[in-house]
């Protein structure tokens, strides 16, 4: 399986290199760790390096865009000629903690698409409680990038206009909480052609471990869940959504 979406760099109670192991002995082939802040840029290209099995995606987050300036977009240019920098994340929109700077986030946010359409490069959609603007700036200004949005969490009929629009629908832990209903109606309904898994380590993390660091290893209770939401076998959803990553970001 892939990790799609995992902030390695941000597990405080383990290793880089033990959750990687970790993670490949839970089946786990590959990780892609976005950047969030600014400085994750730097830290994302150390991981690609030094890792064999990790990949990256630079950006910076929707409630970190007041450190943006606009030489980040010369840097991610040069950076992402690396051949393991294989998307644009995660930006996007984020209107749950503070509303003063919606404008601003608008603004970065439509800067980092057309970065990402002119590299060519896939974009990880953040979008928390801000539907409407992200679906329409989308709309209007991306011309050319493959589009995921991660930790999905809108309504299925949400999910169905962001498939006809053939964005794919990224799922973590939250589809394993208990009262996670709108989640697992999501996980039951969208065609699996345009599912992918990801962690958000060390946040988000699966029943059985929550309250506890989130890791890449523990995608595959993601895809347990999933699996029997669908009433199909967890290899079915595990090959599916690897295809579907490696798709998507060229892997």
């Amino acid at each position: 399986m892939i990790d799609t979406h995992s902030h390695i760099n941000m597990i405080e109670k383990t290793s880089v290199d033990q959750v990687i192991k970790q993670a490949k002995d839970n089946g786990i082939d590959k990780i892609i760790v976005p950047s969030a802040y600014p400085k994750d840029i730097d830290v994302v290209m150390s991981l690609v390096e030094t890792h064999v099995n990790v990949y990256g995606m630079l950006g910076v987050h929707p409630t970190e865009v007041k450190d943006w300036t606009d030489d980040l977009i010369d840097k991610i240019k040069e950076y992402s000629k690396h051949p393991k920098i294989v998307a644009i994340g995660e930006i996007g929109l984020d209107y749950y903690w503070d509303k003063s700077f919606n404008d601003l986030q608008k603004e970065v946010f439509i800067k980092q698409i057309k970065l990402a359409n002119e590299l060519n490069l896939p974009i990880s959609i953040h979008d928390r409680e801000a539907h409407k603007d992200t679906f329409d700036i989308l709309k209007e200004y991306n011309t050319n990038s493959k589009i995921i949005m991660h930790c999905f969490s809108g309504s299925v009929e949400f999910a169905k206009e962001c498939i006809n629009q053939g964005w794919f629908i990224a799922l973590g832990g939250v589809v394993t909480f208990k009262n996670a209903q709108k989640m697992k109606d999501v996980a039951k309904s969208i065609p699996l052609e345009y599912l992918l898994l990801e962690t958000d380590a060390p946040y988000l993390t699966p029943t059985p471990f929550r309250g506890e660091e989130n890791q890449p290893a523990y995608i595959k209770y993601i895809a347990e869940e999933i699996a029997s939401l669908r009433g199909i076998s967890v290899e079915e959803i595990a090959n599916i959504t690897t295809q579907n990553a490696i798709k998507v970001f060229e892997l």
